[in-house]
C-alpha cells in the first residue's frame, strides 16, 4: 500500500473522532439556546456518522501537501476538492444548507474565500517563520 494512503487512513483514524465531538458541542450549544429544540434518533445518528467521515476526510487530506512528486497548484486543487466535496455532502445530508442553486453558491463563494484566506494566511506565516530561521543561520 502506498504510504500515503496509509497516512491519510493513519490521520483520518487519529482524528476522525473530533467531528461528533464538536456536533455534540453545537447540538448542545442548540438545545441550551433555542426553544423546544429536539432531534430524532436517526438524525443524531446520521449526524454523529457523517461528522466522522467529514473529520476523518478533513484531516486525511492535509497529506496531499507532503506529496514531494506534486506541485503546490495539483496539492491545494486535491486538498480543496475533497474538503469541498465532503463539507457540502455533509451539509446536504444532513439538511444544513438546502438543496438548491442559489445556496450552493453562496456556500461555494464563501467556501473559496475562506479557503484562500486560510492558505494566505498560512503562507505568510510559512514565510515569515523561514525568514527568522534564515536569519538565525547566518
Amino acid at each position: 500500500m502506498n504510504r500515503y494512503i496509509k497516512e491519510f487512513l493513519h490521520r483520518g483514524l487519529l482524528f476522525g473522532g473530533f467531528g461528533p465531538i464538536v456536533i455534540g458541542i453545537v447540538y448542545y450549544i442548540l438545545e441550551q439556546s433555542v426553544p423546544d429544540f429536539s432531534l430524532s434518533g436517526p438524525q443524531v445518528c446520521l449526524a454523529i456518522v457523517s461528522t466522522y467521515v467529514l473529520a476523518f476526510l478533513q484531516a486525511g487530506a492535509s497529506v496531499f501537501h507532503q506529496i514531494e512528486a506534486w506541485a503546490i497548484p495539483k496539492a491545494l486543487l486535491c486538498h480543496f476538492s475533497v474538503l469541498y466535496a465532503a463539507y457540502v455532502l455533509c451539509y446536504w445530508v444532513n439538511a444544513w444548507i438546502p438543496f438548491e442553486p442559489l445556496v450552493l453558491l453562496i456556500f461555494t463563494a464563501t467556501f473559496v474565500i475562506g479557503y484562500l484566506l486560510i492558505c494566505v494566511i498560512v503562507y505568510l506565516s510559512t514565510r515569515i517563520i523561514s525568514r527568522r530561521l534564515n536569519e538565525k543561520l547566518r
